[in-house]
């Protein structure tokens, strides 16, 4: 084998390659660059675009926050400046949309648009004769004064220089124009001086002194009678004055009473009412439906705590309420003032806690072995009270606070809520019908017919629409309301003794907010005891339409008597052998209140037939 010897490179090839090598390794150099700054890009992409999901998600949150502070605050302006009706028609076109393939949607729509239509026809004269209803003429105002207000008669007389005529001598009188003229004089007091004869046989002092027995009084020495504390409690619980304004008006009078000797002769008289009321608390407590509940009043804290009483629940809740406050270098806590309003029984009974604890109904309810239908909203004090009690307490729900959500929450939703409202509108509807029925009568209009709206109610509310709202959204949350309290909202229907709503309930509490603006907070525990105690009494008086002043002191002067049978002192009984002191012309008021209100209702229900 012959071998060639190597040839030697030329040096130029030698340099080509070496140059083309390292521009080689810069290439794979910049591309590596290249390549970690594409990564790092990518990596702040990634990064960037979740910080923009995230702040996409902080934005829908933020939005729906705002939309949920402006409707809070629509509903505030609403409640502090708006109507306080809730009267809701909509307008019909919104109710075309099928939720649930029911009759309801196009049967409202009709509905309401007659009923625009007929609202628009209506004049001063009245409205369309509607079939089976007959519409009350309105009452002419009778502007003559009280035939039983004496009078004091005057004659108005000419000058006797005008009563001759130059021509025919002495005129003769031919009879009298008659005016009457209302004159107001302010209260008057007098001081009733009783003398007490004192008979002794002379010189014999072994005989003792005889006198007649002093009566009971409110205060030692009979100083102030019953009227004068009567007219304390009815101004300060019937008319919201507090003390100084009360001291204002008995000045006017000639009297200038101390706050003071306001405050004991009012402390008094609670103290000979107390029984009684505890007689209105337990008559109460034997109606099977007792509506309830309850509104903040400001208890300023003591300076010293109460006695502990171990046994006692409530005096256990006070200690701890008062002792945290204390403890908080607090000046005062929000108390609560509850009402329990017999559906049967005619009364109303106030108690006073110092927080809205379900100690509050435990205590009013459970401790005195209440068995029956407490209706209310759904706190949880009342919506647990049927576990709590064993099962003989069950709780009923409040329609309008159901319904009331619902219309707060309509204009985000308008389509949807319209057809609920209607719903609520054709249950209300068929309570307005069956409010002159007897209980019998009633039930079987509920069975017969509010069974069916509350199905279709159901299927609305199982339906598509509802499903694709946000769990945030306000309708979400009121619709959230209703299904976690479904069966309770609709166990009137199958009781005739329970109402739909709870409405005359909680009108109780504006006796307690309007008295608060006024009065502004309670001094002690004692005073706020005392204070529900007298507020039971003025507020049962003022729903069986007495006048107050005059009950009160029926009441005071009986108890004082020795009275102990006090079923005879009830509100409603004590009218029934007192009706001079009974307002007539509130039950006349209320009359034709309900009859504007039924004929409203009749007027849309004709116009949907």
């Amino acid at each position: 084998m012959i071998i060639l010897p190597r040839m030697h490179e030329p040096e130029s090839l030698r340099q080509e390659v070496a140059r083309l090598r390292l521009h080689q390794q810069r290439d794979q150099s910049r591309l590596t660059q290249q390549s970690s700054q594409l990564n790092q890009q990518s990596v702040l992409l990634e990064q960037k675009d979740a910080l923009l999901s995230e702040q996409s998600e902080t934005i829908l949150r933020q939005e729906a926050r705002l939309e949920a502070q402006q409707l809070e605050i629509n509903r505030l302006l609403q409640q502090a400046f708006g109507r306080r009706s809730e009267r809701y028609l909509e307008s019909p076109a919104q109710l075309k949309l099928d939720f649930g393939g029911g009759p309801e949607v196009s049967d409202a729509a009709d509905g309401l648009q007659q009923a625009v239509d007929e609202q628009a026809r209506e004049t001063d004269e009245g409205t369309v004769p509607i079939a089976g209803h007959q519409r009350n003429k309105k009452k002419k105002r009778d502007e003559s004064l009280p035939v039983d207000l004496p009078r004091i008669e005057t004659v108005a007389d000419v000058e006797p220089a005008q009563q001759h005529c130059d021509a025919h001598g002495a005129k003769t009188l031919i009879g009298f124009d008659t005016t009457e003229t209302l004159v107001y004089t302010p209260p008057r007091l007098e001081v009733r001086v009783t003398k007490y004869p004192k008979y002794a046989c002379p010189n014999h002092p072994e005989c003792g002194v005889l006198q007649a027995a002093r009566p009971e009084s409110l205060v030692e020495g009979n100083r102030y009678d019953t009227s004068v504390a009567a007219e304390i409690i009815t101004a300060r619980y019937g008319y919201h004055l507090p003390f100084y304004r009360q001291q204002d008006i008995f000045a006017g009078s000639g009297w200038v009473p101390s706050r003071s000797t306001l405050l004991n002769l009012q402390t008094a008289a609670a103290e000979r009412l107390r029984p009684l009321i505890k007689y209105f608390a337990d008559a109460v407590r034997q109606d099977s439906v007792i509506g309830t509940d309850d509104t903040g009043v400001t208890l300023l804290l003591p300076k010293v705590l109460p006695e502990l009483d171990p046994d006692n629940p409530r005096s256990v809740r006070i200690h701890e309420v008062l002792s945290e406050a204390l403890q908080s270098d607090r000046k005062h806590v929000k108390a609560k003032m509850w009402a329990y309003r017999g559906m049967s029984v005619p009364l109303n009974v106030f108690d006073f806690t110092v927080s809205r604890h379900r100690d509050g109904p435990d205590d009013f309810l459970i401790a005195n072995n209440y068995q029956g239908t407490i209706l209310g909203d759904c706190y949880t004090g009342y919506t647990g009270i049927s576990v709590r009690s064993a099962e003989n307490i069950r709780h009923a729900a409040c329609n309008s606070h159901a319904r009331r959500k619902i219309f707060e929450a309509r204009h985000t939703h308008p389509q949807l809520a319209s057809v609920l409202l209607s719903l609520y509108q054709e249950l209300y509807d068929i309570e307005d019908r069956g409010r002159s029925l007897d209980p019998s009568a009633l039930l079987t209009l509920r069975q017969s017919e509010s069974t069916g709206v509350w199905q279709r109610m159901r299927e609305v509310l199982d339906g598509e629409q509802v499903a694709k709202l946000l769990p945030k959204e306000a309708l979400s949350q009121a619709i959230g309301y209703l299904n976690n309290h479904w069966d309770a909202l609709q166990l009137y229907v199958s009781d005739a003794r329970l109402p739909i709503d709870n409405n005359d309930t909680e009108q109780l509490m504006k006796q307690v907010a309007i008295g608060r603006k006024n009065w502004l907070f309670i001094g002690s525990l004692s005073a706020g005891s005392r204070m529900s105690d007298l507020l039971t009494l003025v507020s049962s008086a003022l729903r069986n339409d007495l006048h107050v002043w005059s009950y009160v002191k029926g009441v005071l002067d009986a108890l004082l008597a020795g009275e102990t049978d006090y079923a005879v002192l009830r509100p409603d009984h004590w009218a029934a052998t007192h009706p001079e002191h009974i307002r007539a012309y509130r039950q006349e008021e209320r009359c034709d209140r309900a009859d504007r209100k039924q004929l409203q209702r009749a007027t849309r229900r004709a116009a949907k037939t």
